[in-house]
């Protein structure tokens, strides 16, 4: 059946409209009319708590949104995303991340295999390499015990287990040290290993392939570093472990057979933290806590996978995310977490929402008519507050914000915490309230400085609550970002699963290096690139 282009359904028209008359309504209106709002427009679920009272939204845009999710098919969306159903169509194959982490020991068939046994497999597998490593059974190849876990991936590979590693900072395992490498460039690779030695390094390639042309140009260079060492191409089987799809490449590169941790084509690696590539995360913290990761998530695709469309957390978050991009003209969307270790969620979630939605194409092939995927960006509260707040504020657009925190610190010192949540909450109800000049005179407030103390208000803000960022927790809020983004990609008829848009500069960058090299002409490409190759050429000489 032919879809029919979002932006000219019904359904759509009528949210376009609704927009315009709330274009004419503020916050403060909003909060005056019901001095219940806080309460009513919340939601918790799975011990995570939403705040969205601070949307521009009534119970009529709720109505309409919530139609249009039914009228893009979501309900049978969800369950085709659980069913195994190839929602990948560009790439032939479903999308099985929850699988990973699903205790309910339901089968899970494709192409009439259930994929459950192999995962629990590899989960068992890591599991025992985590209780060798921890025991020191797991040695160097001069009997040392590995101490330092190097991590060579780039994008979902290097970004999920970052990002958690940094977020359980509290449960790892003392005097065990996990460094990340992602970056081409050798200073990143250098720097990481100038102060660690050989003997006590364990460097884990992740790569599905096993070809990515960054991570494995820094396992070349690591196994080189390595054996300048040892002077014996045995020591690569004891200080080299591989993530990958590609088992086989990874054992004629040199990594031993019991040290290869399988995951599957259809695990996308922005969604691959829950498979082999979270095994630096396993290491850090142990298996018993990595199951409470994806227990959490689990907790949280049940949910999603059950809870009516208006009691469903990631579903509200995502129709609140397309009612702003869509019907109030954002262009960005920031997230601010008050938590020092979830410093890397930003740019975590930076990638699953913009590989998976920044698209302008689509299911059937056709270009879209309306926005897609907005820029996201963040950092942690409270350095943000002395840096880009200024805009958020009094900046001439409008910029959603996630504000996440938790109600209790796992390093209480003080009154520390207690100032942190009051930020966050303080901030929220800054950008939805602002300060009026009527309230700058009541202050007494110098009427030439009112112009420059006043803030407009009406800045959305959604605010994020936990008990505590605890391995369970994390698993939640990241499953419930996946999803959030799954029901975006629906609601704008993308392929969330697919990212062609990375291919392009990889294919470019392979044709530019032998000429960059001067292995070859570069008479054939555009003058802007064969001025930059000269130039570089150049200065290089």
């Amino acid at each position: 059946m032919k879809r029919v282009s979002r932006s000219t359904m019904p359904e759509w028209r009528a949210l376009r409209q609704h927009a315009a008359a709330m274009r004419r309504t503020g916050l403060r209106d909003l909060f005056a009319a019901d001095p219940r709002r806080g309460g009513r427009f919340a939601l918790e679920a799975e011990g995570v708590y939403l705040d969205y009272s601070r949307n521009p939204v009534t119970a009529e845009t709720l109505r309409l949104l919530f139609k249009l999710a039914r009228a893009c098919a979501l309900t049978r969306e969800i369950s085709g995303l659980f069913a195994a159903a190839k929602v990948n169509g560009t790439e032939d194959r479903p999308a099985l991340h929850w699988a990973l982490r699903d205790f309910s020991g339901r089968p899970v068939m494709v192409q009439g295999a259930d994929i459950m046994p192999g995962i629990r497999c590899v989960r068992e597998k890591m599991a025992l390499a985590a209780g060798r490593l921890r025991s020191g059974g797991w040695a160097g190849h001069g009997g040392k015990p590995l101490t330092h876990i190097v991590n060579l991936g780039i994008g979902g590979s290097d970004l999920g287990p970052q990002m958690a590693c940094l977020a359980l900072r509290p449960f790892a395992r003392q005097g065990l040290h996990v460094h990340f490498v992602s970056n081409l460039d050798p200073g990143h690779l250098a720097g990481t290993l100038r102060d660690l030695s050989p003997e006590n390094t364990l460097f884990i390639i992740a790569s599905k392939t096993f070809t990515t042309q960054e991570t494995m140009a820094n396992a070349a260079f690591a196994r080189a570093w390595l054996l300048d060492h040892f002077a014996d191409p045995a020591a690569v089987a004891y200080h080299f472990a591989a993530a990958t799809a590609s088992p086989q490449a990874a054992l004629d590169w040199g990594v031993a057979a019991e040290n290869i941790f399988e995951f599957w084509e259809w695990v996308g690696g922005r969604y691959s933290l829950a498979s082999a590539v979270g095994l630096p995360l396993l290491l850090a913290i142990g298996p018993e806590r990595f199951e409470e990761l994806l227990r959490g998530a689990a907790a949280m695709d049940e949910h999603f996978r059950n809870a009516p469309l208006e009691a469903n957390l990631p579903v509200l978050l995502a129709l609140l995310g397309a009612w702003q991009v869509n019907f109030l003209d954002a262009r960005t969307h920031a997230i601010l977490p008050y938590d020092q270790d979830l410093s890397r969620f930003p740019a975590y979630l930076q990638q699953l929402d913009m590989e998976s939605n920044g698209k302008n194409v689509a299911r059937d092939g056709r270009k879209v008519t309306h926005r897609t995927g907005p820029v996201i960006w963040g950092e942690p509260g409270t350095n943000g507050q002395h840096a880009f707040f200024q805009l958020l504020h009094q900046g001439t657009q409008a910029v959603p914000c996630d504000l996440i925190g938790f109600c209790r610190s796992r390093d209480p010192f003080r009154d520390h915490h207690e100032q942190l949540l009051a930020h966050l909450i303080a901030q929220g109800q800054a950008l939805a309230f602002g300060r009026t000049r009527s309230e700058l005179a009541a202050e007494n407030v110098p009427a030439p400085l009112r112009p420059f103390r006043e803030f407009a208000g009406d800045r959305p803000s959604n605010t994020i609550l936990a008990e505590e960022l605890t391995p369970g927790v994390l698993g939640k809020l990241i499953a419930m970002y996946e999803h959030k983004v799954f029901v975006q990609g629906v609601i704008w008829d993308v392929n969330s699963f697919d990212q062609w848009g990375v291919e392009l500069g990889k294919q470019l960058s392979r044709r530019i290096l032998p000429k960059l090299k001067g292995e070859a002409d570069a008479a054939d490409e555009d003058s802007s690139t064969r001025a930059l190759i000269e130039y570089c050429r150049k200065k290089r000489r």
